[in-house]
């Protein structure tokens, strides 16, 4: 599939997605992250370094994940990234408002009556 038809990232969602996927799939690199994402979306999206790692940046400044270094798969020194207890908290934070935010579109696609 072509980059132009690969789907971007909804906004506002890539924190509920890699939370999501941290919270299943514990400590991964970034990388890593990304194609898993992707692998779960069907390779209908497509993550690159300019927005994973970013979003990654965010999340560890809010806290609601922490990183270590270690080696990676191919013997590379990377950084993993791991949700923590605010993480977890956010998570479920950003699910309910996902959920919200669902219903509320869901309701206009709605046939009138």
């Amino acid at each position: 599939m072509s980059k132009q038809q690969q789907d971007e990232v909804p906004y506002g969602t890539l924190d509920l997605l890699i939370l999501k996927t941290l919270e299943s799939m514990g400590k991964l690199h970034g990388y890593a992250i990304a194609r898993r994402i992707e692998q779960v979306s069907g390779d209908s999206l497509q993550l690159s370094q300019g927005s994973i790692y970013p979003a990654l940046i965010r999340l560890e400044q809010e806290g609601w994940i922490s990183t270590d270094w270690g080696i990676s798969e191919t013997n590379r020194k990377v950084k993993f990234y791991s949700l923590t207890k605010a993480g977890r908290k956010q998570l479920l934070i950003e699910v309910a408002n996902w959920e919200k935010s669902t219903a509320l579109v869901a309701r206009f696609l709605e046939p009138s009556t």
